[in-house]
């Protein structure tokens, strides 16, 4: 991800040009002590975070990374140090402006009951002092940016909408504002873990559109492989075990405390490095919930697949259909086929994709857009492809790592000889 943030957009596309940043964070020698203790929660911390990065604080329950991050906006002040966005120096400013500017999305949603999906995204650019029209266009605009139809969801209620849809939308108030800073804590830790690999990849997509900087708290490494552009391991007291790469951190663990992080399998850990949209699809026949059935006899029968996949009316993946669903059921397609339960999106982990391959009794997956729509196909032996070219690009790395070291050597041993017994 760059640095700054204006590009090309879905949104632009569609005729809405959004142009947005983030902002740079620096915290020095951050501190917070709790009043009876004589440990600080949080010790001297000193971070140089970039404008646009995804940065993930990931470490062991206690160490002070919530704490850390709520410091950021000042739910909880600190007790010594400053931080600074985009080089102004935050620390004395009145907290309440400050969070005004500053993205919030926790673990539960937060979303206000007694309002409806639209009065909880317009709260901010309401209290900001936006204009009506403003706002309504904004609403319509976010809840489209995290893929749920305005028309469907504006008037709904929070208790109307799934746990996922109700991360969506308080990460869709988050951003209303159009803050350069996101901070989320531990957002998805509450949702189920199908819903939690589309809501990363949902967060993934609106990262790569809107750039902001974004600080994220979690518990779960492989979430903060697939998430981080540098992920800050914290010991106790939120000390700084090593702030890298994930590819980095996977292949050179600075000790034993970050070795335990990155945890066995390491190299299966890096399919998490690499996004569906990176590989090529497979091509795969599909037809539609309004084809006349024989139209789909016949291109079951003179098409290479004996396979193919159903969309509905909005071309979403339905149903998988074989030659023998539609013969043993007698010609009726309500009860042939199997009913497509998992997809991976284009912005879903090679890993990700991998264990939804896995677990299906083809082995494919359907791959899906922002709101669901049918993109193409990811089968087994384009992931093993995949598989086998990042072997092959670690295999080539440790040569050339095992041939600087040997040349560093070497050269080592050259200048003690030139520098003979008296030099």
């Amino acid at each position: 991800m760059s640095e700054t943030a204006t590009g090309s957009t879905d949104a632009e596309s569609a005729g809405t040009k959004r142009t947005t940043s983030g902002a740079t964070i620096q915290l020095e020698d951050l501190t917070k002590h709790y009043p009876g203790n004589p440990s600080p929660a949080v010790d001297s911390v000193s971070m140089d975070i970039k404008a646009g990065e995804t940065v993930i604080f990931v470490g062991p329950s206690g160490c002070g990374k919530s704490t850390t991050l709520k410091m950021i906006n000042r739910l909880i002040e600190p007790s010594s140090g400053r931080i600074r966005i985009n080089d102004e120096d935050v620390t004395d400013i009145d907290p309440v402006k400050l969070r005004r500017k500053i993205g919030y999305a926790i673990q539960s949603s937060g979303l206000f009951p007694h309002m409806t999906v639209a009065e909880n995204i317009a709260l901010v650019p309401k209290m900001v002092g936006w204009s009506k029209s403003k706002v309504k266009d904004r609403v319509e605009e976010m809840l489209d940016l995290v893929g749920l139809d305005p028309r469907e969801f504006h008037g709904r209620y929070p208790r109307a909408l799934s746990g996922g849809q109700q991360q969506r939308v308080g990460v869709a108030r988050a951003l209303a504002a159009d803050p350069p800073v996101l901070l989320m804590d531990e957002p998805f830790g509450a949702v189920d873990p199908i819903t939690r690999d589309h809501l990363q990849d949902e967060l993934i997509r609106l990262q790569h559109e809107l750039h902001k900087t974004i600080v994220f708290v979690t518990h779960d490494f492989d979430e903060a492989i697939k998430l981080g552009d540098r992920i800050a391991v914290l010991r106790e007291r939120s000390h700084i075990a090593q702030f890298d790469t994930p590819e980095a951190i996977l292949t050179n663990p600075t000790d034993d405390f970050v070795s335990g992080f990155v945890g066995a399998g390491a190299a299966l850990k890096r399919l998490n490095l690499t996004r569906v949209r990176d590989v090529e699809m497979a091509a795969f026949p599909t037809v539609t919930v309004d084809d006349p059935l024989q139209s789909i006899f016949n291109k079951l029968r003179s098409g290479p697949h004996n396979e193919l996949l159903m969309l509905d009316r909005r071309n979403r993946p339905y149903k998988w259909l074989r030659r023998g669903d539609l013969m043993r059921a007698r010609g009726s397609l309500a009860r042939a086929g199997q009913l497509v339960h998992d997809t991976v999106t284009r912005d879903a982990t090679l890993h990700d994709a991998l264990e939804a391959v896995l677990t299906d009794s083809g082995g494919r997956a359907a791959v899906t857009g922002r709101r669901g729509e049918f993109i193409g196909v990811v089968d087994m032996q384009t992931l093993m492809n995949s598989v086998h070219e990042l072997l092959e690009a670690d295999r080539l790395a440790a040569i050339e790592h095992q041939h600087d070291l040997e040349e560093m050597r070497s050269q080592q041993t050259e200048a003690e000889l030139e520098g003979g017994p008296g030099a």
